[in-house]
């Protein structure tokens, strides 16, 4: 999909890659650099992420937004993706698939250039290609209006969670 945002460079979205581990590295480190407001030091998060890559890459599809042009190159300016959840059947219904959006970001500087709806546009086409029941997320509070916007509404109540760590520790053998 290639677009334009404004007056600037070309836009374009596509599924990541293996070759864009290191591009994806650098936009999640630069997520948390934004919130944080400062440099974060980990010589070893960019490894990690790889790792992580390679673990989540078979059940997740990432899209990955850049700039420029084959003459120019690529500045990747953000991502999002969509890990698939498939539901074990039962008699009488067939399990059916849903998909869980994360990760969601887009650099400050092209926020406000339709890069994030480009972005959620491919994650809404890969949902309706893979017949997903659901779609679902977990907004930041900043995020929400710009999901409800495009079609999400409020799951209910029915999502509960629990820190394992907090749990007491069993009784010894």
């Amino acid at each position: 999909m290639a677009d334009r945002t404004g007056s600037g460079p070309p836009l374009g979205i596509r599924v990541a890659d293996e070759r864009d581990v290191v591009a994806l590295a650098q936009l999640r480190r630069a997520w948390l650099e934004e919130r944080a407001g400062r440099p974060v030091e980990d010589p070893g998060f960019e490894a990690a992420f790889e790792q992580w890559w390679r673990v989540e890459l078979p059940r997740r599809t990432f899209w990955l937004a850049e700039v420029g042009t084959p003459r120019s190159g690529f500045t990747a300016i953000g991502s999002i993706n969509v890990v698939e959840i498939v539901h074990m059947p039962r008699p009488g219904t067939r399990g059916g698939r849903i998909g869980h959006v994360g990760n969601a970001f887009v650099l400050a500087a092209f926020a406000d250039r339709g890069v994030p709806a480009a972005l959620l546009s491919a994650a809404l086409e890969h949902a309706r290609e893979r017949r997903y029941r659901r779609l679902l997320l977990a907004p930041t509070s900043g995020s929400a209006a710009f999901y409800r916007r495009a079609g999400f509404a409020s799951a209910g109540e029915q999502l509960l969670m629990l820190d394992p760590s907090t749990l007491p520790a069993p009784p010894p053998p």
